[in-house]
């Protein structure tokens, strides 16, 4: 695995975290979203799981960046199923990423201000925190839901700013979201530095060219 260490510039006083694929192990998701969800959503229909995702991916494809593409409400109702009961069923799985919580801890430390900025749905988030309560490691947590906007979207800079009073020219954004560390960029975020090993069940993303980049945050 490539590794490298970025260090956080000596004028951050904040940074603003993702959650799947920085702090925590984005396998969950995608075992819940490639296994989970077309295993049970085939088998009420009589498909298999490739048969499934093969009908389920397209959909999928076509609101990704968008707020639907996160949330949990709408793919309940695309696919028929009560996803926040699958998602609970399954919640044992969910997994810091190799020392997200040391980061945390250490930054914590040194006086930074630690704010969650996630895509997640806020029952995903709450499904995630009965297993890791966030609470403890963070000074605020926002899903970009009540928003009405996800991260991408440039209007969701100006709704996270009027709830959360920071300094953006002094703030730091982790995300493996390439797109999503883009706006931020535009909005005026400092230093930007994007997660190249977001899921421990699949390789390595190659290193982004327009970032500091770090393999997981225990390199920071």
């Amino acid at each position: 695995m490539q590794t490298h260490t970025v260090r956080i510039a000596d004028h951050i006083d904040t940074l603003l975290l993702d959650l799947d694929g920085t702090l925590f192990d984005l396998a969950f998701d995608s075992r819940f979203w490639l296994q989970v969800v077309p295993d049970a959503w085939g088998a009420a229909r009589g498909l298999s799981r490739e048969q499934a995702l093969a009908q389920f991916m397209p959909k999928l494809a076509a609101v990704e960046g968008t707020l639907p593409w996160y949330c949990l409400d709408h793919w309940s109702q695309v696919m028929q199923l009560d996803l926040s009961a699958l998602k609970q069923q399954h919640a044992d799985h969910v997994a810091w990423l190799p020392g997200a919580q040391e980061f945390l801890q250490r930054h914590r430390a040194a006086g930074r201000r630690l704010v969650l900025a996630t895509n997640s749905h806020p029952e995903t988030l709450r499904i995630k925190m009965t297993q890791i309560d966030l609470t403890q490691h963070l000074d605020a947590i926002y899903s970009s839901h009540p928003f009405g906007v996800p991260k991408e979207d440039a209007a969701f800079w100006p709704a996270l700013l009027a709830a959360e009073l920071i300094d953006l020219s002094r703030t730091a954004f982790l995300d493996d979201n390439l797109r999503v560390l883009a706006a931020g960029r535009a909005a005026g975020v400092s230093q930007l530095i994007a997660i190249t090993h977001p899921d421990s069940s699949q390789p390595q993303k190659a290193a982004p060219q327009e970032f500091e980049w770090v393999s997981g945050v225990a390199q920071l």
